[in-house]
C-alpha cells in the first residue's frame, strides 16, 4: 500500500470516528435529560379526571383538615383532595400553653397522611401557585388539576404593608427578628427560643386591630409569658400595646388578671394605634406614646391569607379599595360571584352590620368546615340546602400554677330582618374547672380532625 492510499486511509477513518463520535453526542445535546418522575412542574396534570366529582380543599389548618373529613363521611360518592404545603399539621390553638411548657411538641402536631388514609381522601403537600377560577381549576407547583366545587381555607397574613409600605427589607427583619407566632409554625419555634433566652428587660407586644386572629389570644400570651417571668424570677416586663380603646373579649377577666396576677410584669396600654416601627433600633411609635425593647412580639394587622388574593377572593370596600378579606355571602359562605367557590375560617369576610365579623377562630373554622361540607353534599346530591350558622367558643389560660382559665361563647342566630345577631356571653371567673373544659374542648377539636 503506498503512503497516498494508507494517508487517504487515516483520513477517512479518523473523519469516520468525528462523525461517529458527533452522531452519539448529538442527541445529548439536542434534548435534556428526562425529569425523575416526582420532579413535576405546574404545567402536569397532577390528578387525572377520574369518574367522580371532585371537591378541592386549598389549605389544611382546622377548618380545610375538618372539611376534607366531613365530606368523606357526608358524601362518599364525591373525590376529596386536600392540598396543603406543610407535611405536618401544627394548631395555632393551645399553642400559647405550648410557649411555656405547658403542653409538649406532640400535643400540638399531628399527620396528614394518616388521616386521609383512614377517611379515604387524597392529601397532597404542595405550594399553591394559583387559583383559576374561569377554568375550575387550581395550579400547584407540582402540577395541576380541576374541581366541581373548591373549599378556601387561607388563614391569614400579616399585612406588614400598613407599617413599612414597600420596605421589605424592614418587613422581612421585622418577622425574623421579631415574629408574630400566629402563622404555624416556624415562628412559633422561634418565639419559644426567644421567650426561654430572654433575660430581663423589657418586651412589647402589638396588637393588630380588629379583625385579627383570635382576639382574646394575645392577652393570654401576656399572661402566660408574664407567668413564666414570674416563676423564674427574671426581671422582665411586658407592655401590651393594643390598638383598641380597651381589652376584649373578656375584658373584665384579664383586667383582673393584669391587676392582680402581674402588676409588677404587664402593662396595658389603649388606644396604642401603630404609627412607625423601626426593628433595626428597637424602637416603636404609637398614638399612645413612642416605646423601645429589648425584645418584641410585633403583630401587624391581619388579612386574610395569600389564597384568597391569588384566588380573587378579596371584597372591595364602598370606595372600590380591597377590604382585605374574602367577599362571602353570609349565609352560605359561598363566593357572591361564585356559588361553586367556598371560603371558610379566619378569611372569611363582613358578614353582619351588628359585628361585622365572625370571630377569626379556630372553633369558627372547625364549625365553617362542617357547614360547607353539608352545603357541598346536598348539592351533589340535587337538593338546595337550608343555611346553618356557626357558634364559637374560646378557653384562656391566666396562669399555669394554679392552672386557671376564663372563657367565652358566642352564639348566632338569624332575626327577623334576615341579619345575622350575635350574642356573646363572658366568663370572668378564673377558676380550675374551666381548665379542664380548655382540655376536653382541645380533645373534641382534634377528634374531629383526625379521630
Amino acid at each position: 500500500m503506498t503512503d497516498d492510499v494508507q494517508d487517504s486511509r487515516r483520513s477517512f477513518l479518523k473523519a469516520g470516528s468525528a462523525l461517529a463520535a458527533a452522531a452519539v453526542a448529538a442527541p445529548a445535546l439536542a434534548q435534556a435529560p428526562a425529569a425523575p418522575f416526582l420532579a413535576t412542574s405546574a404545567s402536569d396534570v397532577l390528578i387525572p379526571r377520574g369518574g367522580q366529582r371532585r371537591v378541592v380543599i386549598c389549605g389544611g389548618g382546622w377548618g380545610g383538615l375538618n372539611a376534607a373529613k366531613q365530606l368523606r363521611l357526608l358524601a362518599p360518592d364525591l373525590e376529596v383532595v386536600l392540598l396543603e404545603r406543610n407535611p405536618v399539621f401544627f394548631s395555632c390553638p393551645m399553642s400559647n400553653k405550648w410557649l411555656v411548657d405547658v403542653v409538649d411538641t406532640s400535643y400540638l402536631t399531628h399527620e396528614y397522611l394518616a388521616v386521609s388514609e383512614k377517611y379515604g381522601y387524597r392529601f397532597v403537600q404542595t405550594e399553591i401557585l394559583a387559583v383559576e377560577r374561569d377554568r375550575k381549576r387550581v395550579v400547584t407547583a407540582a402540577g395541576h388539576l380541576d374541581y366541581d366545587w373548591l373549599i378556601l381555607s387561607p388563614g391569614i397574613r400579616y399585612a406588614y404593608e400598613a407599617w413599612f409600605g414597600n420596605d421589605r427589607r424592614a418587613a422581612e427583619a421585622t418577622r425574623a427578628r421579631f415574629p408574630a407566632a400566629y402563622v404555624p409554625n416556624a415562628e412559633h419555634f422561634r418565639l419559644k427560643q426567644a421567650i426561654h433566652d430572654f433575660q430581663g428587660g423589657e418586651l412589647v407586644m402589638t396588637l393588630p386591630p380588629p379583625p385579627q386572629r383570635c382576639p382574646p389570644s394575645p392577652y393570654e400570651r401576656a399572661c402566660l409569658i408574664a407567668w413564666l417571668f414570674k416563676t423564674k424570677k427574671i426581671k422582665g416586663h411586658i407592655t401590651l400595646l393594643d390598638h383598641k380603646d380597651g381589652i376584649r373579649p373578656i375584658g373584665y377577666g384579664f383586667r383582673q388578671a393584669f391587676e392582680e396576677l402581674y402588676k409588677d410584669q404587664i402593662t396595658y396600654v389603649p388606644n396604642a394605634q401603630v404609627k412607625e416601627v423601626d426593628p433595626f433600633n428597637k424602637a416603636i411609635r404609637t398614638a399612645a406614646g413612642d416605646f423601645r425593647f429589648d425584645h418584641a412580639i410585633l403583630m401587624a394587622p391581619h388579612q386574610a391569607g395569600d389564597l384568597a388574593w391569588k384566588a380573587g377572593t378579596i371584597g372591595r370596600n364602598p370606595d372600590g379599595k380591597p377590604t382585605g378579606w374574602s367577599a362571602v355571602d353570609p349565609l352560605y359562605l359561598h363566593l357572591k360571584d361564585d356559588k361553586d367557590v367556598y371560603v371558610i375560617g379566619d378569611a372569611v369576610g363582613f358578614v353582619s352590620p351588628q359585628f361585622a365579623f365572625y370571630p377569626k377562630a379556630g372553633h369558627v373554622a372547625n364549625r365553617h368546615a362542617k357547614i360547607v361540607a353539608r352545603y357541598i353534599a346536598e348539592r351533589a346530591a340535587g337538593r338546595e340546602p337550608k343555611y346553618i350558622l356557626p357558634d364559637n367558643l374560646c378557653y384562656m389560660m391566666v396562669t399555669a400554677d394554679p392552672q386557671l382559665d376564663i372563657a367565652v361563647q358566642f352564639d348566632y342566630k338569624v332575626d327577623d330582618r334576615g341579619i345575622i345577631i350575635q350574642a356573646q356571653i363572658d366568663d370572668n371567673e378564673r377558676r380550675p374547672e374551666l381548665v379542664a373544659e380548655d382540655f376536653g374542648w382541645a380533645r373534641n377539636m382534634y377528634q374531629d380532625m383526625f379521630g
